[in-house]
């Protein structure tokens, strides 16, 4: 359901993008038809720079410095980048293109479950999930759906995929999260009773931990959730028990264009680290994060 979403959204996109430039190329010459239909498919990118362009005036957390142009001109390129190929291609047409692995035989590893953030699917974490098949690490990947529904929906799915890479892997399974996927690993955990060896490390990728103020503009329940400060937010936090940010290494950046601001993206009593120079998308993709994936696996590992 997702992936048609998405395949849907894109058939608009092309469809008007086309037809504005069909008719402006009409009535006023080809080269202005071109340049429309240029402009058309340059519109995320549009869209992305009104989103950069203030980082450099947003708050930020004691000891990390506000971004430089160079930094918002890099990472806005980059995730303009990282956003068509995940939502004009992998997303809509290739989400089940790479399969969970979940191998018969004895692994060595305890297993990885990926998370999705808002508005996306599974088709985000194909280039992780090829990773760890060829390290012979057992890994899901969830679409959680609805998608625009509430984030409470998403526990049961996430704690069936948990209770299968238990099965699959070495020990309790570590989580990679991105953006509200860290919001629903924390309410399936809330759901399932906070039990300690549900899984054994959770790495957040720009999750707003605290909400974002862009969700005040966002009107569907799971939106309306990750307000900033929202009482759906300060009822989780409030069940959690204090040993539980201690599992979480959380990601946030000066150059993340979605979670405002920056600071919202840290847990208290976790291991926050910062990561300069990405957007919000593009986290998913930064080498430091894999490195921590590897060490948190590392970590988890039965002696």
């Amino acid at each position: 359901m997702n992936a048609r979403l998405q395949r849907l959204i894109l058939l608009l996109r092309l469809c008007l993008t086309l037809g504005l430039a069909a008719w402006l190329g009409r009535w006023l010459g080809l080269a202005w038809g071109v340049g429309v239909f240029a402009l058309g498919l340059c519109a995320s990118a549009l869209v992305m720079m009104g989103l950069f362009a203030p980082l450099r005036r947003m708050p930020q957390p004691e000891g990390v410095h506000s971004p430089h142009w160079g930094q918002v001109l890099r990472a806005w390129l980059r995730e303009w980048w990282v956003y068509e190929r995940n939502f004009s291609w992998r997303q809509p047409f290739a989400a089940q293109a790479v399969a969970d692995y979940l191998p018969q035989a004895e692994a060595s590893s305890p297993g990885v479950l990926l998370l999705h953030g808002f508005s996306c699917n599974r088709g985000l974490w194909r280039d992780q999930l090829l990773a760890l098949r060829r390290r012979g690490v057992p890994c899901m990947a969830l679409t959680l759906e609805p998608a625009y529904g509430s984030i409470d929906a998403y526990a049961p799915a996430i704690l069936a995929a948990l209770e299968r890479l238990r099965r699959h892997g070495a020990g309790a399974p570590v989580v990679l999260a991105h953006s509200m996927g860290g919001l629903a690993l924390r309410a399936a955990w809330r759901a399932q009773g906070h039990e300690p060896g549900l899984l054994a490390r959770v790495i957040t990728l720009g999750t707003p931990h605290h909400g974002t103020r862009l969700a005040r503009w966002g009107q569907t329940r799971n939106a309306r959730q990750m307000r900033v400060d929202s009482p759906w937010l300060q009822q989780l936090q409030a069940s959690e028990p204090a040993w539980l940010a201690q599992r979480f290494v959380c990601w946030y950046g000066h150059c993340d264009q979605i979670v405002l601001p920056t600071g919202q993206a840290m847990l208290a009593g976790a291991d926050n680290r910062h990561l300069s120079g990405h957007g919000h998308l593009s986290l998913v993709r930064a080498g430091p994060v894999w490195a921590s994936l590897e060490e948190a696996l590392a970590g988890a590992a039965p002696v």
